[in-house]
């Protein structure tokens, strides 16, 4: 079984290379480490944003439950829910659009962002009109007022700054 030509050769058994090793990986593994880092900065920006319109929303309501418990639903009052609509409404569309409206271009303006029509033609009419108004209507109903505000708040409040 002893080959004499091999034997003169001096030939040695075949020797693998060693397993490659662990580090550095291949460019494939770095690309996709890349990529996976961008989607989780991403994502992490996307919950940020969202959690920071949901605190807002939160703030504007309390405010408006403030405005509720502070007692009836006078002029005064009345005034401080359109100011309320009109500083919400500043911070979320065009100052051009938004800061030189009065009376029914303003509940137009609001019905068009969210109200529904319940500001020009329902209970919300009363905030382009009441707060100069010595007494309120008689049909007047503070808690469908109030209703729609919140409503409306609850619409504006979610949207990005300057959509």
């Amino acid at each position: 079984m002893n080959d004499p030509v091999a034997e003169s050769l001096k030939l040695r058994d075949i020797h693998l290379p060693p397993p490659p090793d662990f580090w550095p990986p291949a460019p494939g593994w770095w690309l996709l480490a890349v990529i996976v880092l961008a989607l989780l900065a991403w994502a992490g920006v996307i919950v940020w944003k969202r959690a920071r319109l949901r605190q807002t929303q939160r703030r504007l309501l309390g405010l408006l439950d403030e405005l509720e418990r502070t007692g009836s639903h006078e002029p005064r009052k009345l005034a401080e829910l359109s100011i309320l609509l009109r500083r919400i409404a500043l911070m979320h569309y065009p100052r051009q659009q938004v800061a030189g409206l009065t009376g029914e271009s303003w509940l137009h303006f609001l019905d068009s962002s969210g109200g529904d029509g319940g500001f020009a033609n329902g209970p919300g009419r009363v905030l382009a009109e009441g707060p100069y108004m010595p007494d309120l209507p008689g049909g007047y109903d503070p808690g469908n007022v109030t209703a729609l505000v919140r409503d409306w708040i609850r619409k504006n409040a979610g949207r990005r700054d300057g959509a």
